[in-house]
């Protein structure tokens, strides 16, 4: 750093305020470099940094402030002067001096650019009309929002991963999407041909329509009052697509352009050339992520290489040895609900390396590892399924401990060896965005201090999972790095003690290093679930319970895998009326929603987008319909046959009972969601022996079974009680949920809960009918409590404005839903004139006699 004089600090100026910039800032204040020198920041956008990897995700329901990597005291604290809307648009190397757009000049001791890169749009004719868009900023994702509300179809010119992120959002604000990409394959830099092909079926099969092998010859336009707008798309195959939108996302260029006009070395193809210390051809300026040009020739459009530039800017700023020799490219996304990742030498270019393909077309998964002829992983492509990234990744460079074939094949289909994260060497690189060790992450105690001294799990957080493997267990069943407690425990201390919000509980009862924190994706909405079943604890989107949700439960509703979001409004025993089936068909036919009936003897509505929830939920509670919560850890159904009303078989009136049973338990928050159903009689048509409480009538009463379940590994409901009356079943009904509730882990359906808990169903029915622990009043009191304190959380939304304003797809015009969106849907409804399906005759065999 060049000196000044002895009463005036230094001037260290940053050019531009992305990822990469607040990292810089990050490094200079750990290194105290705030605090004796003036630093400051012009930067171009109107806001502060914020993560650009998950750019995306303002799409599902984060808002731009959640997506700020910015404390909000961090500039005032450390002595920042950080210039908003402000950027640079001339520097004089001969004075050291800047100047803003505003007019502002400052004189630099040490100038830093870090101005990122811009998005190419290919030279083709109409790319400046209306309607054309990039996919890069917040304002820019902005700007796409509030066009869509006024077409029908949009395109994507670019099939990497910001052109699939940007399909992924113009599918989820209802466009009919196509993605066009100029190679052969989607995502052609990180996939291979076998990739490529398994997420092109994905893709495809969610009902984008995508183009490859072919480029984007001209923008179609027409004139409407003077201005060129989009009205499709010319192909370089002559092929045409109409389309009203088209977002150009076909790849990035370093931001070079001021360190040209001064005179700075640049790159033959762009980028601002650094040394390894990552001074440019001017020993006071620096340069530093996706502008700079490597000293191995490299740009690096990734924000981990970004990161170790700023360490090392920083450093050799404080006259510390650092070297920035190159990063690694390795990346885990999930585009589209569909995980990718690459590592290493993913396409296999080392002389003499060999392939282990593991491919499955049915669920899209494919798996390729490159090794050397001696067993060394060089690298590998993980599409469908890339849980083991974060294992594989800091094996690269190695020999793993077990064949390349286990470590690619899934579980149960021929690899019975489990590789765990103990098996890696401490010097890999477990957080790659930070370039963390294993060996850094096993010298800290919990997630929130390896976070608060590494930063490794703040970057993309795909390396998340592994940190937790590798920090010490000693026996600590806490829920995770911010809790000791078990699930079950933190239960009883917010019940026992009253508390009433996450904050609340981790400052008294967190683990130390994560006492004033904001807890983590494990703890958030375990304890949003604990909250919300003890009774008295109020709306689950009232203060900071809202922002502890999930997004099916901060909504209100399921989201579906193009971004709208499907409405199941609750159905008793499956019993309904003439009056409210028609009202679910206007509401399905005036929204263009798809329906179908689920299993649970409900009807399900597809495709509303989140301004539309609150309208249609208006609809149907004024029907007299209320949430069937679908979208929560919470009670779903309780099935029913039509019993002993119109069976010959019946001997219950099952109907009575189901629908008594659901009206009680709606609205229970669960640590996992709970089904049920009632039979009229033991032929069993209800299928009660599947659920996790099922009766069946007997002509002595009920039989209760307890702790069944479907999915992946199914189990038959247990006898818990026999003969029973109408209210002694309600009774044990009662005890049994909220044992389970209160002793149950995260995420723990009753099935696996019966199977774990010490001494399985006696010990439950020792508890829950003949009362060994003493607690069956309590057990009835929380249930009655909370069958007073039920509320419709729709009802209660509709009629609260500020719960309502969470409801807009489009925050700058929330007030004024645009009435020409228009949705397509999913799937067509079932059209009554399609032809039936008929099979030829057979054919007699060659030879044969048959006539």
């Amino acid at each position: 750093m060049t000196p000044v004089s002895n009463t005036t600090p230094p001037t260290i100026l940053l050019i531009g305020h992305g990822m990469v910039g607040q990292r810089f800032l990050e490094a200079l204040a750990e290194r105290g470099i705030t605090g004796r020198s003036r630093v400051v920041v012009l930067c171009e956008e109107p806001r502060a940094a914020y993560d650009r990897v998950r750019l995306t995700s303002y799409f599902e329901g984060r808002t731009p402030d959640e997506l700020s990597m910015t404390e909000p005291d961090f500039m005032a604290k450390h002595g920042i002067e950080l210039h908003l809307g402000d950027p640079a648009e001339h520097i004089d190397r001969a004075t050291k001096t800047v100047t803003a757009r505003s007019g502002l000049t400052v004189t630099y001791d040490t100038l830093v650019l870090a101005t990122g890169s811009y998005p190419f749009v290919p030279p083709v004719p109409g790319k400046d009309a209306e309607g054309c868009f990039v996919y890069r900023t917040i304002e820019d994702l902005l700007a796409i929002e509030a066009y869509a509300a006024g077409a029908r179809t949009g395109a994507v010119v670019g099939g990497g991963l910001l052109g699939l992120e940007a399909a992924g959002a113009l599918q989820g604000l209802g466009l009919d999407t196509h993605i066009v990409e100029f190679a052969p394959r989607l995502m052609p830099v990180q996939v291979d041909e076998g990739g490529g092909a398994a997420l092109l079926r994905t893709i495809t099969d969610m009902g984008l329509t995508v183009h490859t092998g072919t480029g984007t010859q001209e923008i179609l336009t027409s004139d409407s009052d003077g201005t060129d707008t989009v009205t499709g798309m010319r192909l370089s195959d002559g092929s045409d697509i109409a389309t009203d939108l088209v977002v150009f996302s076909a790849g990035v260029r370093p931001r070079d352009a001021l360190a040209r006009d001064c005179g700075l070395l640049v790159g033959e193809r762009g980028g601002i050339t650094v040394d390894e210390q990552c001074r440019t051809s001017d020993p006071d300026v620096y340069a530093i992520g996706e502008c700079a040009q490597a000293a191995d020739g490299r740009v690096y459009g990734l924000v981990a290489p970004g990161y170790e530039m700023a360490l090392t800017a920083a450093a050799t700023i404080d006259d510390d040895q650092h070297a920035f020799t190159g990063a690694d490219l390795s990346t885990k996304l999930k585009l589209l609900g569909v995980d990718v990742a690459s590592f290493g030498d993913a396409h296999g270019t080392a002389e003499g390396c060999l392939d282990v393909v593991y491919s499955d077309s049915r669920s899209g998964t494919y798996k390729k590892l490159v090794v050397a002829p001696d067993g060394v992983l060089l690298g590998g492509i993980l599409v469908g399924d890339a849980d083991a990234y974060g294992m594989l990744r800091p094996l690269t460079g190695s020999v793993p401990p077990i064949s390349p074939e286990q470590l690619v094949l899934p579980a149960g289909a021929g690899a019975p060896v489990q590789l765990g994260p103990s098996s890696l060497p401490d010097d890999a690189v477990i957080c790659s965005c930070h370039n963390v060790t294993k060996k850094a992450i096993a010298a800290c105690a919990t997630l929130p201090e390896v976070k608060k001294c590494t930063k490794a799990g703040t970057g993309c957080g795909s390396c998340v999972k592994v940190i937790g493997q590798l920090l010490p267990q000693s026996g600590d069943k806490g829920l995770c790095g911010c809790f000791p407690f078990t699930r079950s425990e933190l239960y009883e201390i917010v019940r026992t003690l009253r508390l009433t919000t996450h904050a609340e509980l981790l400052d008294k009862h967190g683990r130390e290093g994560a006492r004033g924190g904001d807890g983590c994706e494990v703890c958030k909405p375990t304890v949003a679930s604990i909250l919300a079943s003890i009774p008295g604890h109020g709306h689950i989107l009232d203060g900071e319970q809202a922002a502890l949700q999930d997004t099916n439960d901060h909504f209100l509703a399921n989201i579906q895998k193009n971004g709208s979001y499907s409405i199941v409004p609750r159905i008793p025993g499956g019993e309904i009326t003439p009056e409210k089936l028609i009202v679910i068909g206007e509401v399905a036919r005036d929204f263009n929603l798809y329906t179908k009936i689920t299993g649970g003897q409900r009807i399900d509505l597809f495709g509303a987008r989140v301004e539309q929830l609150p309208l249609i939920w208006t609809r149907l509670v004024d029907a007299g319909f209320e949430s069937g919560h679908a979208y929560g850890k919470a009670l779903r159904t309780v099935k029913s046959c039509v019993g002993q009303t119109w069976c010959r078989y019946g001997v219950q009136d099952s109907v009575r009972m189901a629908i008594d049973l659901e009206l009680r338990y709606r609205g229970l928050r669960a640590p996992h969601k709970l089904k049920s159903a009632v039979s009229g009689c033991q032929r069993e048509c209800a299928e009660a022996q599947s659920k996790d409480f099922g009766v069946i009538a007997t002509a002595n009463g009920w039989n209760l079974y307890v702790g069944g379940n479907g999915g992946a590994n199914p189990r038959h409901a247990d006898l818990l009680a026999k003969d029973l009356s109408d209210a002694e079943l309600i009774r044990l009904i009662d005890r049994f949920l909220m044992f389970y509730i209160r002793t149950a882990d995260r995420l723990e359906r009753t099935a696996p809960w019966l199977d774990r808990i010490e001494g399985g169903l006696e010990h439950v029915r020792d508890v829950v009918v003949h009362d060994s622990l003493g607690i069956c009043a309590e057990l009835e009191a929380l249930m009655a409590a909370h069958v007073a304190h039920y509320r419709d959380e729709w009802a209660e939304t509709i009629n609260d404005p500020e719960r309502l304003a969470r409801f807009v797809s489009f925050v700058n015009a929330p007030d004024v839903p645009d009435p020409t969106v228009q949705f397509v849907p999913e799937r067509d409804q079932i059209k009554p004139d399609l032809p039936l399906l008929t099979l030829d005759a057979p054919r007699p065999l060659e030879g044969s006699s048959a006539r």
